[in-house]
């Protein structure tokens, strides 16, 4: 895909996205959320291909600020209750424009981010809406490999799947997945 060939940045919504979209609550209203193997896969080989990655979320979780921590996960904004603010700052701060920065969402509240993004991502179950705006839809469900669709089709435009591929294999040290 052309519009993936100069993405510098890739931004993920969480619910929906990185987990199945599912809030999971104890008795005592502790928060669970489940992330998938692969997706932390797929964001390690984007950076190691020198692209950045950022979450910016609605909710306020400590369980995503500590997966983002373990996938070394540059930019991390929570509480973006309106996204599009968010996204201005952190492109602004970064220096980058608009066709410089891929988003992935699945919601109507990602909207605004994702009209203006060069690279409009979805998932197979996103709002119809969020759907009929976005310039790719991956394979795989929220929570259960989306992301790494989205990672290994940006890396494939680029011609750096295969090298992030060969140097990941060939490291020694441990990486969170």
């Amino acid at each position: 895909m052309a519009l993936a060939a100069n993405i510098r940045l890739v931004l993920f919504d969480v619910d929906g996205v990185l987990t199945d979209g599912r809030l999971y609550f104890d008795n005592n209203g502790n928060e669970s959320k489940a992330f998938h193997s692969r997706d932390g896969l797929g964001i390690n080989l984007l950076q190691q291909s020198g692209v950045q990655t950022g979450i910016i979320t609605a909710r306020q979780s400590n369980l995503v600020a500590h997966r983002a921590r373990n996938l070394k996960i540059a930019h991390l904004i929570q509480g973006a209750v309106d996204k599009y603010p968010a996204y201005l700052e952190l492109r602004d701060e970064l220096g980058l424009n608009d066709n410089q920065i891929a988003f992935v969402g699945d919601d109507v509240v990602d909207l605004p981010v994702m009209l203006k993004v060069g690279l409009a991502i979805t998932v197979p179950e996103a709002h119809t809406l969020v759907g009929q705006h976005a310039h790719w839809t991956t394979k795989h469900a929220g929570g259960c490999g989306a992301a790494r669709d989205a990672c290994e089709m940006i890396l494939h435009a680029q011609g750096t799947f295969t090298s992030a591929m060969q140097q990941f294999l060939m490291r020694k040290d441990k990486i969170e997945l």
